[in-house]
């Protein structure tokens, strides 16, 4: 059983290409990234909860928005996310970190435990679940060691490495152990997207949010599977957004 500080980074920046300005769009009332902060705060097994975003004036709005909130935040290069993570995980003292990014406002706690502990538990450098295996996009988890991100920065060089902070590990198995985590059955959901890229993936989201978000609570995902599996013609809203890939 590994031992030490675990961590949860979120990936996060005003600067998206395809929807500027996501992380900060409203949903009853919140910031969508505040949404998702509160819900990976509900992870047990993480010891702190950090924002990795960029020195760009263009994110000086978040900052200052994360700061009265009182996150934990790391200002870093805005290309080279990789060496955000770096810069996060030192300043926090960190021995395991999981990597999420912020467009995605559904993603489920008690997920992020079980990857967490199964990982502890593990000698892996490196675990996420597949999509291949019927995730559903938006529950996206990776988690990983200090050393193997401090080997990841010392070896990769190229920009998609830099700027994906995984991209290395899991394209070099010579270098890093890669554990698959087997998903639950209970988050299949073949084909359904819950991250944020474009406006119709927002859509859905915050029909999501209208219909189930309670004051003060977080969404149980298992009421969004329900309202996604009663009401199909939910699922439409983005069918047409495509997925990009590194």
């Amino acid at each position: 059983m590994r031992s030490g500080k675990v961590i949860d980074i979120v990936q996060a920046r005003m600067g998206s290409s395809r929807l500027p300005g996501k992380v900060m769009k409203p949903l009853c009332g919140k910031p969508m990234i505040e949404h998702l902060l509160n819900r990976l705060s509900r992870a047990e097994r993480v010891d702190e909860l950090w924002v990795a975003t960029t020195t760009s004036p263009k994110d000086d709005e978040l900052c200052a928005f994360l700061e009265s909130r009182g996150f934990n935040l790391h200002r870093g290069p805005e290309d080279d996310v990789l060496t955000r993570y770096v810069e996060t995980a030192e300043k926090s003292g960190a021995e395991v970190i999981l990597r999420h990014t912020a467009d995605c406002p559904l993603l489920d706690p008690e997920l992020v435990d079980a990857i967490t502990q199964a990982f502890l538990e593990s000698d892996w450098d490196y675990m996420r679940p597949l999509h291949e295996d019927g995730m559903i996009r938006g529950l996206d988890t990776e988690i990983f060691t200090a050393a193997a991100l401090n080997r990841a920065d010392a070896l990769a060089q190229d920009a998609p490495s830099r700027e994906h902070v995984t991209l290395y590990m899991y394209r070099h198995p010579e270098a890093f152990s890669f554990g698959v985590f087997p998903m639950p059955e209970r988050l299949k959901l073949p084909g359904t997207r819950l991250c944020v890229d474009e406006e119709d993936d927002f859509r859905l989201i915050e029909a999501i949010y209208n219909a189930l978000y309670r004051e003060g609570e977080i969404i149980p995902f298992s009421e969004v599977l329900e309202l996604l599996k009663t009401n199909p013609a939910l699922r439409e809203l983005n069918k047409s957004v495509q997925q990009k890939h590194p």
